[in-house]
């Protein structure tokens, strides 16, 4: 079988770019998931998008290819490319150049039976001419009327068609923004394409760019969102080595701020709760019947969010809540740790003890979650209690495991009340 770079599964590209890119670093011998032949293949496709940024090392295992990307050099995703490469047919692509080429200009306007004479006229000049019969040109207008790029309008029994007109103003500096921020933002770099270049204003100091591996799972959910719609999602956790199927109602996506990493926040019927799900973990979306109580739900992870330092809907101690609460002492010059902590305090309190210290305070799903934020206040942490004891201790261990690794004694830990 000859190769090509045109895809039909993006689900196996997506898990190869995810091995290259986010995992990375494994060679021929390693990847078992697939035979060798099919990483070969695989590998050479997201070369043919990608070379720019495809690089390699050797070890005593062998050769390790893999994606290297300096977000702060590329203004725009490169991993959209795989997006632009989907296959297609010689039929849909002959059909398709025929179509445009007779409804040319947005002032045409034919009727299936004359669009189909004209196609006539095209086919005669080969010797041996690709047919096409007239359900499968009224099911492709019909396809380009959907997707906007065709408008049909009726007189009388029957349809004619025409050519969508392409002038729209779009702001570019707006487009730049939202292809590299927003989740399926690969619609922007579709648009992009279609603007003559012009200098980059838009750079980016944190740019999460494998979002875009996720784009069609997004659309499906958000399509499904807009509906009201239960959906059916398969999804395999690579911690676990476990595929697993599940109906629930998707009801919001939140991606978190530091790692750029998208979770679907859905409502699970067979358990009656809200639960947080990878993106990268899902694999398909399948719409399934209107949720008749989708609104209920949406206010309830609404309510729910007020307590939520990330995606975690529940403690690890299996209580309901936990109680999260530490102060910090700093300098008379130094007012700008009260500043940030009430900048960067999501769903707790901040209250100013005295000019010299501030007390966080909240009630949370899941306080392991703020543990990274607290850590970064170590060194003026006077006091801290959190409701999961175990939690605790493992805060204090850390620190006293950390202070043994610089030889320190005491410290921070013995400073705590």
């Amino acid at each position: 079988m000859a190769y090509s770079e045109l895809i039909k599964n993006f689900n196996r590209v997506r898990d190869y770019m995810r091995e290259f890119y986010i995992y990375g670093f494994k060679s021929r011998d390693e990847y078992t998931r697939k035979s060798s032949r099919s990483y070969d293949d695989e590998r050479r496709r997201v070369e043919s998008w990608l070379g720019d940024y495809m690089q390699f090392n050797r070890t005593a295992d062998g050769k390790n290819v893999f994606i290297s990307i300096d977000s702060r050099a590329s203004h725009h995703n490169p991993l959209y490319n795989a997006w632009k490469a989907k296959s297609f047919t010689d039929g849909d692509i002959t059909l398709h150049f025929i179509l445009f080429d007779i409804l040319n200009e947005p002032d045409i306007k034919l009727s299936l039976k004359e669009i189909m004479g004209q196609i006539d006229r095209y086919l005669k000049a080969f010797d041996e001419p690709r047919t096409f019969d007239e359900s499968t040109v009224r099911k492709k207008l019909n396809e380009y009327a959907a997707e906007g790029i065709i408008v049909t309008e009726k007189n009388g029994r029957t349809s004619y068609y025409s050519r969508a007109s392409a002038e729209k103003s779009l702001d570019k500096t707006a487009l730049d923004f939202f292809s590299e921020t927003a989740p399926c933002g690969v619609i922007g770099s579709y648009l992009l394409d279609k603007e003559p270049e012009s200098e980059e204003i838009i750079s980016f100091k944190h740019h999460y760019i494998t979002g875009a591996m996720d784009s069609e799972v997004l659309f499906d959910l958000f399509s499904a969102m807009s509906e009201k719609r239960m959906v059916t999602i398969e999804s395999f956790n690579r911690r676990k080595g476990r595929e697993s199927r599940s109906l629930i109602v998707p009801l919001k996506i939140m991606i978190s701020v530091q790692s750029g990493r998208q979770y679907l926040m859905a409502y699970l019927p067979w358990n009656r709760r809200i639960q947080s799900f990878r993106t990268d973990n899902i694999q398909s979306v399948t719409a399934d019947d209107i949720c008749e109580n989708f609104d209920e739900y949406r206010q309830i992870l609404d309510n729910m969010q007020k307590h939520m330092w990330g995606v975690n809907t529940q403690s690890e101690s299996g209580s309901r809540m936990e109680h999260v609460e530490f102060t910090v002492c700093y300098g008379d010059d130094e007012q700008f740790i009260h500043e940030r902590m009430e900048r960067e305090r999501r769903c707790g309190t901040v209250e100013k003890i005295d000019s010299n210290t501030s007390r966080f305070t909240a009630d949370v799903y899941g306080a392991n979650e703020i543990i990274p934020w607290i850590r970064t206040f170590i060194g003026r942490i006077t006091y801290l209690h959190i409701s999961d004891k175990k939690l605790e201790e493992q805060f204090y261990e850390d620190i006293r495991k950390m202070n043994e690794l610089y030889g320190l004694k005491g410290g921070e830990v013995d400073d705590i009340q």
